[in-house]
Parts: C-alpha cells; structure tokens; sequence
C-alpha cells in the first residue's frame, strides 16, 4: 500500500540551528499518527515543511507517491492535504454552516463566471454545499449549533467548527495543530472520538498534539522527536515504554 505522506529525511536549518535533523517517517491511509516531543523539539517546524509554509534544507516529502517538497502550500492543498491553520480563521459573524461552506469554495468550481453563465446549476450545486455542511457539522457535534454566528459558540466549539471546515476542503490528509488545546475532559474525549471516525470514513490524519491521554487513546502509530530528530516511532504501547521517550518526555 502506498503511503499517504511519506517524509524522507527531511531538515531543515537556520543559520546555525538545526531545527528538523533527518526526520523520516510516513502516514499510512486511513490511519492516525501523533508527533509529540518537548517543547521547542521542532514539531511544528516539521509540520511547516510539510504542508509548504517553508522549504526543507534538504530531504523530500512525497505526497500520494508524488515529490511535493517544494510545492507552495495552495498546490500542496489542491491535492488534499490540508492543515486547519491553512485556511482563515473563523468568521465571528458568519453562522456554523457558513464558516463551514467557506471550505468548499476552496474546491468548488463554481465561481462568478459560472454564476452569470448557469446559474441554475450553481444554484444546485450551492444547495448540495449547503447539505454537505449541516452533514459535517452533524459529524463534529455541532448540527444543533448550524444557525448560531461562529462568536456564540464556545472555545471547544470553534475548534470542533474548524476541523468540520477544514474538512469541507475534502482533504485526503488531514494536519492538526494541537487540536485538544484548550478543551476540557469531555471535549477531549469526543475529539478523540471524532479523529478516530475521520480516519476510518478515508481521512489520513496527522497531528501534532501534547496532550497523552488524547494520543495514547487516538494514534495508530505516533512519532516522537527531540532537539529536531526522531528518537523514536511505533505503536503507543511500544512508544509508553520506551527508555528514550520516557528520559526525554514522557518523564
């Protein structure tokens, strides 16, 4: 089987600092993979090289078994690859299923020339964007909220809306920041809850994330770096108990 990502040595420098050291690693279709570490260990310098915000030093990054390291980040989402920062963040006074549709512009084709020369398809297809919407928003624990502006909602809520928007862009790999940020208990655990069903529906799903419980109950294989290079990489289980991870993070 063809990995979805396949991240191939990558580094990247600045100046003096080494801040991605050789990381090889791939994601696996319908799967979920963690990368945790320390703070400062370069997490989201990796998750920059992949989704195009900067370029590696050196090192490839194959996306679908196609070379995309030097994509900029709109080519690199047009395949499918999507990170939730890539797209804007919430509008305050848009509702749920508006900031929902946003997503799907970014891959509809309709815009203003085909609005003037058919509109009644247009109109078709803005009614099944419109279904599709209120369907994610179902997905995520928000169907009740669709009609709320994004600004009545809670913290945990607009987290839940951005990754039903970001998956409203039809990714095929799905990049979350630390999504659990912020959530409480019972947040955590239906995000937990919602990767897991985005993965099994088709979604890869890679995520950078600090919070254990989340990872050791969500990930099918998690990545843990440390000063920049990859210590070590399995199934939770093995990664809990290895001596590596235990003395750099795990503690």
């Amino acid at each position: 089987m063809t990995a979805c990502l396949d991240v191939r040595d990558a580094t990247r420098s600045f100046g003096g600092l080494v801040a991605v050291n050789a990381v090889s690693f791939q994601v696996m279709p319908r799967s979920v993979t963690a990368v945790i570490g320390p703070n400062g260990a370069g997490k989201t310098t990796l998750f920059n090289l992949i989704s195009g915000a900067i370029a590696p030093s050196s090192g490839r990054i194959l996306f679908e078994g196609t070379d995309i390291t030097r994509e900029a980040p709109e080519a690199k989402a047009a395949r499918g690859l999507i990170r939730t920062f890539q797209l804007v963040k919430l509008f305050a006074d848009l509702s749920a299923v508006e900031n929902v549709k946003v997503g799907f512009h970014l891959r509809s084709r309709g815009g203003l020339l085909a609005a003037l020369l058919r509109p009644r398809r247009v109109r078709g297809m803005e009614a099944a964007i419109e279904r599709r919407a209120r369907e994610l928003l179902d997905l995520v624990g928000l169907g009740a909220a669709a009609d709320l502006p994004a600004s009545a909602l809670s913290y945990g809520q607009g987290r839940l809306l951005e990754v039903a928007r970001a998956l409203a862009a039809e990714p095929k790999l799905l990049m979350l920041d630390e999504p659990a940020a912020g959530l409480n208990a019972d947040e955590t655990a239906r995000l937990s809850s919602l990767i897991r069903r985005i993965a099994e529906g088709g979604t890869a799903v890679l995520l950078i994330e600090h919070d254990m419980h989340l990872v050791m109950n969500t990930a099918d294989d998690v990545v843990v770096v440390d000063f920049g290079k990859k210590i070590a990489q399995g199934a939770p289980d093995r990664i809990r108990q290895d001596p590596a991870v235990i003395a750099a993070y795990l503690g």
